[in-house]
Order: structure tokens, then sequence, then C-alpha cells
């Protein structure tokens, strides 16, 4: 990781002045419905930056919408698709860009049956990639897009699949068996002998890597918290063919360069080399708790949300810098209301392609709305 340190080596010297007075603004105003960015792991925003993509719902609970796209410069909106059912708010469609921007991905409930789609933004035309798959997360950059069988019910499909959604071609990335062989100790003393699948396959920036946890089937019930048990971080590296790591699941997220994960660490947050397990920067963040990290796209800040007392499950959206081991607080927000949900969305905050805006979610009113902070120089 010799590039990685000195990537974060040249950078400024102060950069979170540029966050300690940010501005804060809603995406929709005075939008009547909810507005959800899909999880910490994926930008709302395009690529080009000029769109912004989210989940909306007119319901109590979220639990249909509609996938849409808001234009940052005007805030006109073009809907993709309409009546999507969701697992619940906290990762919405699991909507996202993929092939450049040029088209977005998302799961359905469609006739009793999960499915995995794409949809040209240009044309709005639609194509199943998969049936009885749900998606992890892939590239705003590249086509391919994972996706694996209900964790809740996965039935004789339990492997890791890529998808190229240009050409619809579909190959096993990663089966259950190598994991199990891989690493049969830990799959018995964690499942003993229950089948295990496959869950949440998500891509490393550079499409070369891919980390998941492991699930074996609860009460299937997908809008419970009993739906499925899942555990571990595996990860694997797609070009070599070969287990990289398994440790353990905390909320992790890929640095930029693609070969250290960002996650929850002893009293903050800790970067690591998934195959070496050298620790590359830390920082401590008192009551992160249960927190989520991102990475910024030069590789040298984080941001995240952590749960701090008082009423209202109140939260606050951090940014801090991997080098200096510095963070500052950019907003503080109320959680406690917005969708009723069994699992509300947390903030997730995650930057933008271009470093300068973080995206989070906000339930301090009727409506989770996604919002948008902006550093000011």
């Amino acid at each position: 990781m010799n590039v990685l340190i000195l990537t974060v080596s040249l950078l400024s010297a102060d950069p979170l002045a540029a966050w300690q007075q940010a501005k804060i603004t809603p995406l929709l105003k005075d939008a009547e419905r909810h507005s959800i960015h899909a999880y910490y792991m994926a930008c709302p925003e395009s690529p080009d930056g000029r769109s912004v993509l989210a989940y909306t719902s007119t319901g109590a609970k979220g639990y249909v919408g509609e996938v849409r796209v808001i234009e940052r410069a005007t805030g006109a909106q073009k809907v993709l698709a309409r009546n999507v059912t969701v697992e619940d708010a906290h990762r919405a469609a699991c909507q996202q860009w993929i092939c450049g921007g040029r088209c977005v991905a998302f799961h359905d409930v469609r006739d009793g049956h999960w499915v995995v789609l794409c949809v040209d933004v240009a044309t709005g035309q639609e194509r199943v990639l998969a049936r009885d798959r749900q998606i992890g997360f892939g590239r705003p950059t590249g086509d391919m897009v994972p996706v694996y069988s209900p964790h809740f019910n996965p039935g004789t499909h339990r492997d890791l699949e890529l998808i190229d959604a240009r050409t619809g071609q579909t190959r096993t990335a990663v089966t259950a068996e190598q994991v199990k062989t891989t690493y049969a100790e830990w799959i018995g003393k964690r499942f003993g002998e229950r089948p295990v699948s496959i869950f949440f396959p998500v891509l490393s920036p550079d499409g070369h890597r891919v980390m998941f946890k492991m699930s074996t089937p609860g009460d299937g019930n997908f809008r419970s918290g009993k739906a499925s048990s899942r555990s571990g971080l595996i990860a694997y590296d797609l070009q070599a063919e070969r287990f990289l790591c398994q440790r353990n699941w905390g909320h992790p997220a890929w640095h930029p360069e693609g070969r250290a994960v960002l996650d929850l660490g002893s009293g903050g947050v800790a970067l690591t080399d998934l195959e070496s397990g050298r620790t590359l920067a830390s920082v401590k963040v008192p009551a992160l708790g249960a927190g989520h990290p991102s990475v910024s796209p030069d590789g040298r800040l984080f941001t995240a949300d952590r749960a701090v007392k008082g009423p209202g499950d109140p939260r606050e959206v951090l940014v801090g810098d991997l080098q200096t081991g510095q963070w500052v607080v950019v907003h503080r927000l109320e959680n406690g209301r917005g969708t009723a949900s069994w699992r509300r969305s947390d903030p997730h905050p995650v930057f933008s392609a271009d470093g300068r805006r973080i995206y989070f979610n906000v339930s301090a009113e009727r409506w989770t709305r996604l919002f948008v902070a902006e550093r000011t120089r």
C-alpha cells in the first residue's frame, strides 16, 4: 500500500477547514414524500455530478415507491421506475449508477419474485438482468452488477454472480462451496450445519475485488430482523481468483484504490489492508458506535454518522482526516421520525465523486429526506 500512503501524504495540510461551515440543504425542497439515497457504499450523485439518484415514496413506511433522477442545477425530476417494492427504508431499492452514469440498476419485487433491473436514463428503457436475485453494489463507472439470491430464501442459488449490464452475460464469480472449503472452521463455528449463501457483495472501486457476508435463512420474512443470520467479511480477488481474508464485518467501505477498507475500529475507524491485515491509518472518534464510515475520492478524508445523546435520536455527520487524525462535525440532525419502516434509514453519509459534497438521509420530520452538505471552498 505504498502508493496509498504517498497519495495521502501529498495532499493539502488542512482539508477539514472547508467543511467547518458547509452549506446544508435538502435535495427536494418542501416535497411531500420520502427521498432516500441507498447506502453509504454508493454515492447518489452521478459520476458527472449533474444528477442525483433517490428512492421516493409517499407511503408512511416507504415500502413501495419510485426510483427518480433529480437534476442538480434545476431540480427537474425524472421517474425511472414506479411501484418499486423494497425490504425496508434502510437501503431502499439499493438503487445505483452503473455504466458511467448512463444507466441505473436496482431491485424490486414483481409477481412475488425479486428481480434485478437496469434502466437507461436517457431513453427510460428497462431490462431485467436477473430473476430471483437481489442486487449488491457495483461501480458507477463500471458495467458489472453483483447479484445474489435472497438471503431469507436463497433456494439452490447460493453463489455470487456478476452480470454485465451491457450484454446481459452472467458469470459465477465465487461459490458458497468455495467459501465453506476455504474457511471451514469459521463457517462451522458460526453457522454449524445450516446451509449458507453469499450475501450483499460490494465491488471495489477498480472492480478487481469484492467483499461480502455469509448468510443462512431465518424466519423467511424479509421485513424482519430474523429474516436471516448474516456474519463475516470475506474479501476475494476477482482477477487472481483467490481469497484475501475473512474477518468481522463492522460497516466496511472500500478505499478508492480498492486494496483496503475503512471500517469501525477500536474507538473510531481503521483503514486496513485486506490482504496483509496491516492497519494503514486509524482515527479515534468517541461514541462512533454503529456509525457508517466511507472514504473521500482522494483517499485522505472520511465521513461517518454517529448517534449522540439527546431526545429525538440525534445524529451527527462528521468529516475526519486519515493523515492527521483530526475530525469536525459537519451537521447535527434529528433522526427519530421519518419513515415508519421496521428498519429506518440511518444518515449513511457518502462523498460525491469530486469530493465537494456529502449526501445523507435525515428523518427529523414526517418525511425522511435526502440532504446534501457542500463545502464552502
